[in-house]
């Protein structure tokens, strides 16, 4: 399965929006969970991350 996405403005770089659909195929809720992203050859690889939002937040104090 591929999908040809276009990429939006975000402030000087560029940004994917993730619509539910695919969200849903990785059994991601962006509330919860992270996405983790990989880089093989010239692919960019997107899977959900072991690791939660609140992993993070907790960190950042």
């Amino acid at each position: 399965m591929s999908y040809d996405r276009k990429l939006i403005r975000n402030g000087n770089g560029w940004a994917l929006t993730i619509n539910s659909t695919i969200l849903g195929f990785l059994d991601v809720n962006p509330e919860i969970n992270l996405i983790k992203y990989t880089m093989e050859n010239d692919k960019l690889i997107i899977s959900k991350s072991d690791k939660k939002v609140s992993d993070v937040k907790s960190k950042s104090k």
